[in-house]
Order: structure tokens, then C-alpha cells, then sequence
């Protein structure tokens, strides 16, 4: 899977980037962009306005979601040192902030009226404090904004947001397989996808195994293999019961959460918890748009649903701080994406915002779509400072 995914030839290395095979969240921008930087706006003033506020976008793809920051950030209207709005060019006096009490939020402003910037105490505004920095291990696309960095590992002390849209699904893991002496490595020719079983699993592997997917070990101890099926030819019979061992997924997720020293780290994924581990789990591949068999050669996605409950442990005993887990659709209400049609009036007045409008809405519906990307989990964990106002905005 590590060399199908990000060896010289592997799927998110070569050709065209995963944006030619599927739609993920990262890619629903200015929408997205939009709800992030209110995030980031909120993280700012948290941190104190630092000097340098970082953003890291772990499996960024080919930039997409820091293209559509860096064009938000870019759209950001000054407040004045004192706090008083400043005035707009184009439009007078900044409106209030979206999803303020002045203010009700809605779908237009959201993808088109950025939150007026903080300052800090020198007077920096945010647009010019924001590093934007995309880690990823395919090359630098030729037509990135040099705004944007672009790293091969995630950098060390990061003061501000690390988010990881879709990562930790593609980080690479072993499956296991119950046979009736017990649980082994589920094997993988990488040429042709057959499937046979292999070693006894580590201790480290059983232990990950026993701890967080409870249903799997009932399964194996309830499983009566069939012998009249016989013995596969690298080892015994398996039950047809199958489980993702996450442990590689926690310690990359603990590895990342520790790159901060202050801030907020978030990582947005399919995901699944203790009480309901998938019986046979989920493991995936995707190719042009369609599902296909996940045979690691290289020509497709390789993807499995994260255990987010055993992500989230991991990453809490490095930051010491509580997390918070989320479906995405109430964290992007509670950013400000409510889905709502834009009034009809607003066509007469100004046509061409009308259909973005529109546009933002037909977006926010994708992202909140609970059998869609909607059913994406949040986890957001705070790295030194408190609990975010969004993070009392949702429900748990």
C-alpha cells in the first residue's frame, strides 16, 4: 500500500493528482475556504494574533484547498488598529461579521464576505501574518502560487492550523484476517489482488486489534471456519472476517498533532467508532470517478475509513488536551455554511451574485450531505490554548 500510494510511480505521486479521480472536501472551494479562515480567524485571536500564523495542509493534494484560502485571505477587507471598521473601496463600511447578532449567516455570505481582519498589536493584519504551507510527496505543481509552500514532511513547530482533508484514510495500514488458529496478516498479491493469509499479527497489532475493534474479537470468537473449504495455499483457513489494524493511522496522526507547539490541529475523514467497527471493513479503491477493486499496483486509490476514536486517544496523550469529534455537517453549520437558497430579490438587484449564490448553496448541500461527504467526521484538537468558540457552536 506505502509503494502502490507514494513510491515514484504510486497513485497520489504521478499524473494528475487525485482531483482527477475524485471529489473529496478539499476540493469544494471557496465554500470551504471560507468556513476555514473563520476557523482560522477564531485560532488567531486565541493565539494572540502572533506574527506568524501558520496553516499546513497535510495530503494537500495539488493545493486546492490553500488555492482557495489564499484567494479568501486575499479578499480579507483591514480593520483599523483601533477596532473601528475601515472603509471598503468598493463598498463603504465592511458589513458586520457573518453569523454575528447584526448579521444573519447566510449561503452568499459565506463563499463571497470574509470576516473583517484582526490586527495585532503592531498593527499587522491577518492577510499579512498567514504562512501557507501544503506537505505533500508528489512534486511542486508548476502552477502553484509562490505564496504557497510546499514541503515534502510535515514542518516542526507549527504555531497556528494543521489540517489533514482526507489523509489519514490514504496512510497506509495492515489487514487482519481471522483463521481458525487465531488472527494473521491478510496478504496481497500487487499484480493480480488475490488475497491469502500470512504471519500471526505483532503484539503490538493484536493489542491495537483487542483494544479498539471489540466486534472483531467477539466475531473471531463466535467464527466456526468452514474446513470443508479447505487451506489457501500460504495459510490456514480464514473465517471471513476481516479488521483494519489503525495503529500505523494513530501514530501518524500523534506525529502530526506533535509538529504543534500551539494551535489547532484537524483532520476530516470517513471515519467509524469503537461500537460500530464495519463487520468486514472498508477497504477500497477508486479510479476516474468509479469504485474498483483495491489491488495496490499503483493504478488506483487505496483508501480505508478511520477508526477515529483510537486516532483521537492517540493524538490527545500528545497534546494533552481534550478533542472534539464531530460529523461535518455540523461543523460547517456552525462556520457559517447553512445551505440556504439566497433570496429571490437578490436576482434582480445583482444577477451575477444571485447564481453564485446559488452555486455556494448547490455546495453546501454536497458538503453537508450525510450520505456524501457530509458523513466525514471532524476531529479538531487543540494544541495549548482552549476550546474554540466554534466548539461550543455544535453538537457533540
Amino acid at each position: 500500500m506505502e509503494r502502490a500510494l507514494y513510491g515514484p510511480e504510486g497513485f497520489f505521486v504521478a499524473g494528475a493528482g487525485p482531483a482527477a479521480h475524485f471529489r473529496t472536501t478539499a476540493h469544494a472551494a471557496p465554500v470551504l475556504a471560507a468556513c476555514i479562515l473563520r476557523l482560522l480567524s477564531e485560532l488567531d485571536a486565541a493565539l494572540g494574533h502572533p506574527p506568524v500564523l501558520s496553516v499546513v495542509d497535510v495530503g494537500a493534494g495539488r493545493g486546492e484547498l490553500l488555492r482557495g484560502l489564499l484567494s479568501a485571505v486575499g479578499e480579507l477587507q483591514v480593520v483599523g488598529v483601533s477596532g473601528e471598521p475601515a472603509r471598503s473601496g468598493r463598498s463603504g463600511l465592511i458589513p458586520a461579521r457573518a453569523g454575528s447578532p447584526e448579521t444573519p449567516t447566510t449561503t452568499a455570505a459565506v463563499g463571497t464576505a470574509p470576516s473583517p481582519e484582526p490586527v495585532t498589536a503592531a498593527g499587522l493584519p491577518l492577510a499579512d501574518r498567514v504562512r501557507l504551507v501544503a506537505v505533500e510527496k508528489a512534486p511542486r505543481p508548476d502552477d502553484l502560487p509562490p505564496e504557497i509552500d510546499w514541503l515534502a514532511e510535515i514542518p516542526d513547530r507549527i504555531t497556528g492550523l494543521l489540517i489533514a482533508t482526507e489523509w489519514l484514510d490514504n496512510v497506509p495500514l495492515d489487514l487482519a484476517a481471522h483463521t481458525a488458529d487465531g488472527w494473521r496478516y491478510l496478504l496481497v498479491d500487487p499484480t493480480t489482488g488475490e488475497e491469502s493469509t500470512g504471519e500471526p499479527l505483532s503484539t503490538g497489532d493484536a493489542h491495537w486489534l483487542t483494544r479498539w475493534w471489540p466486534s472483531g474479537a467477539a466475531g473471531s470468537s463466535a467464527a466456526t471456519p468452514d474446513d470443508s473449504a479447505g487451506s489457501d495455499a500460504t495459510g490456514p483457513t480464514t473465517s471471513g472476517f476481516g479488521a483494519e489494524i489503525g495503529r500505523t493511522r494513530d501514530e501518524a496522526w500523534a506525529g502530526a498533532v506533535g509538529r504543534v507547539e500551539r494551535g489547532l490541529a484537524v483532520a476530516v475523514d470517513y471515519g467509524h467508532l469503537r461500537d460500530s467497527r464495519p463487520f468486514d471493513g472498508t477497504l477500497t479503491g477508486y479510479r476516474a470517478g468509479r469504485q474498483v477493486a483495491p489491488v495496490p499496483d499503483g493504478s488506483c486509490d487505496v483508501t480505508a475509513h478511520v477508526a477515529m476514536d483510537s486516532a483521537a486517544s492517540a493524538g490527545e496523550r500528545v497534546a494533552r488536551c481534550a478533542y472534539s469529534l464531530v460529523f461535518q455537517r455540523e461543523a460547517l453549520r456552525a462556520l457559517g455554511a447553512d445551505g440556504g437558497r439566497p433570496p429571490i430579490a437578490l436576482a434582480g438587484r445583482d444577477p451575477a451574485g444571485y447564481v453564485r449564490a446559488l452555486a455556494a448553496a448547490s455546495t453546501v448541500a454536497e458538503l453537508t450531505d450525510p450520505a456524501g461527504l457530509g458523513g466525514h467526521r471532524w476531529l479538531l484538537q487543540p494544541v495549548g490554548i482552549g476550546a474554540l468558540p466554534v466548539m461550543a457552536r455544535w453538537r457533540a
